[in-house]
């Protein structure tokens, strides 16, 4: 049975459809969802590297736990949320090397193939390197 599942999560639809579905798993399973948001400096410019190097993590860790919260009003009891910064396929498989995780869930984000080749697939990074169970949620 799934008991710990990860979820990267960057507030677009498809992360928020994973998130839901991994809340669901957790309830179903007596689990628990880490959620990993991860700030990338290619997207957020200026204010990623101005968030990563001050104390605002807290503001945005206390912003995401809202927002999460929103969706799924469960979400202190079953979520372990952390904010990090790399890139996202990386950070998400050194989850699993870091804590217990035996599941992975990631929304799937539709790109063209140009887009794929200048920003790469986090879902088929993940997919093609992790060592435990990914669900892609569309």
């Amino acid at each position: 049975m799934l008991k710990y599942s990860l979820v990267g999560y960057d507030s677009s639809d498809s992360s928020q459809r994973a998130f839901r579905f991994a809340m669901e798993l957790a309830r179903a399973a007596g689990g628990r969802v880490r959620v990993v948001s991860v700030l990338q400096v290619i997207q957020g410019g200026a204010d990623a590297c101005a968030l990563m190097m001050s104390d605002s993590a807290a503001q945005r860790t206390q912003e995401l736990q809202q927002e999460l919260q929103a969706i799924a009003p469960d979400t202190d009891k079953l979520v372990d949320l952390e904010i990090t910064h790399g890139s996202p396929g990386d950070v998400l498989l050194n989850q699993i090397r870091q804590h217990p995780i035996d599941h992975i869930v990631i929304g799937h984000t539709a790109r063209g193939t140009l887009g794929r080749w200048l920003l790469g697939s986090v879902s088929e990074d993940v997919l093609a390197r992790a060592r435990v169970p990914v669900t892609v949620v569309r």
